[in-house]
């Protein structure tokens, strides 16, 4: 058999029994055994497939975290984009637009930044991945996406102002003060300034950027600015205050127990502008002096009613009104709660305080008039209380005798002064009339009380008929007898 020689890089293997060594000389034949290789495996297509379905995972991965194709928010392109980079891509867009101003102030260029410019770039960048993701395929090149621009007042006054000065004139706002020679708030009027319209620029500038430019034109010149605290405000506020004076005070139920003067309740306010508008506070500790005096202005004992009844207990007049008597509860924080009332425009406290009823008490009065002794008594209870002189009427014209009641009280009136009377006497005061034509009344042509001299009524002094007078209401019972 003939040996197989491995030769280099043959791949075959050798024989297991030792070569001969052929002699010198020996010209036979020598046969190279080539080993076949072992056969590799084809993964070409493997690797195709792997790439391709990393790609595919890829693009699926960042289908999830990407705004859509096709997306623009205030003319900012940002599809393709994570929300972070399309926040920073609108944020940098409104920081880097550029405002060129005309007319009083052309060639004058001013950035979003120098005006304040912003936007809720990560808001608007939210929204629109979470409206528009990347793997929703029926959001892609989606219409324009409007973000409203605006501008900080301050900034973007300060920044025209440096630009253009001569635009610029301060308005006045109108005032509140109060006048103290007529009690009252009075307002001043307001005069308008001139300046460059914020307002109108952030519009222009939000339409600049709607349609994706990156530059606008705006006019430096001046336009009428009006103050922030306008005529109308001012009249508003000076009503408000005016009503406030009007009622201003401590109250216990509807009464005013101590009202505050108009120049003391100024004293307690303050009008102030807080962006643009009229703001009233009140001084807590300048109605805390006031708080201090109240327990002596508030606390009152009760005083008892007394009423006039007839002899069936029916209340013919008030002697005397009743009234509650009244104590100051805690005052601890009065002060501080009139002062935030009054911020708000209310001007009537509510004090604490603890009732203590009135009682009520009867007197059963009448008058008795004794022609024998010529005295009229009147008794209280049945006890007597006063005596009174008096000239009842002539033999000729007695004073009728037996039980009446007072019906009517006329101040002043002529007596017999009609024609055909036999008298005539003027202005006969205090007349409380108690029978037909018959009255107690005042005499001050005569002073011979104790003696009969009328021509019929009950005379007295005029003193002591006003005394009757106010004593004996409609309905009192008068018992004349001999």
């Amino acid at each position: 058999m003939t040996d197989l020689i491995s030769g280099p890089d043959t791949g075959a293997i050798a024989a297991s029994e030792p070569t001969e060594v052929l002699p010198p000389g020996d010209d036979r034949p020598v046969e190279w055994a080539l080993t076949d290789p072992a056969p590799k495996k084809r993964r070409l297509g493997l690797w195709i497939g792997l790439g391709a379905g990393a790609v595919l995972l890829a693009a699926a991965a960042a289908s999830l975290i990407l705004i859509a194709p096709g997306t623009t928010i205030a003319g900012v392109a940002v599809g393709g984009m994570t929300p972070g980079m399309a926040a920073d891509a609108i944020s940098t867009r409104i920081a880097t637009t550029e405002v060129t101003l005309s007319g009083a102030g052309a060639g004058a260029q001013l950035s979003g930044t120098d005006l304040g410019a912003s936007v809720d770039a990560k808001a608007l960048a939210e929204k629109a991945f979470a409206d528009r993701p990347m793997w929703n395929l029926g959001q892609w090149m989606g219409s324009s996406i409007d973000a409203k621009v605006t501008l900080d007042p301050k900034t973007a006054e300060n920044a025209l102002r440096a630009a253009v000065p001569d635009s610029y004139t301060d308005p006045v706002d109108a005032g509140v003060s109060f006048d103290a020679s007529s009690a009252a708030y009075k307002s001043t009027p307001a005069t308008d300034g001139s300046g460059i319209p914020v307002a109108e620029l952030e519009k222009a500038f939000t339409r600049a950027t709607e349609k994706g430019a990156t530059t606008l034109t705006f006019s430096g010149d001046a336009k009428p600015v009006e103050p922030a605290i306008t005529d109308a405000k001012a009249a508003a506020a000076t009503e408000k205050l005016n009503g406030m004076l009007a009622s201003i005070g401590f109250y216990v139920g509807e009464e005013r127990t101590v009202p505050v003067a108009p120049a003391v309740a100024a004293s307690w306010l303050k009008v102030t502008d807080v962006d643009g508008e009229l703001k009233i506070t009140a001084d807590q500790s300048a109605i805390q002096t006031v708080v201090a005096t109240l327990p002596g202005l508030v606390d009152r004992p009760a005083v008892n009613a007394v009423n006039v009844i007839d002899s069936k207990g029916k209340v013919l007049s008030e002697v005397t009104a009743g009234l509650d008597g009244r104590s100051l509860g805690d005052t601890a924080g009065i002060a501080s709660a009139f002062a935030t009332q009054l911020g708000d425009g209310k001007a009537s406290f509510a004090l604490p305080v603890n009732s203590t009823p009135f009682e009520t008490t009867t007197v059963f009065r009448r008058l008795e008039v004794d022609i024998s002794e010529q005295k009229t008594y009147l008794y209280e209870n049945e006890k007597l209380v006063r005596t009174w002189k008096i000239s009842s009427g002539l033999a000729g014209t007695p004073t009728p005798l037996g039980r009446f009641k007072v019906f009517a009280h006329t101040a002043k009136q002529d007596m017999g002064c009609f024609e055909g009377a036999s008298y005539c006497t003027k202005d006969v005061p205090w007349n409380t009339w108690f029978a037909k034509d018959i009255a107690f009344h005042g005499a001050y042509w005569h002073n011979n009380f104790g003696h009969r001299m009328s021509h019929g009524c009950v005379n007295m002094p005029p003193s002591v008929a006003k005394q009757v007078y106010d004593m004996t209401p409609v309905g009192l019972e008068v018992w004349v007898h001999a």
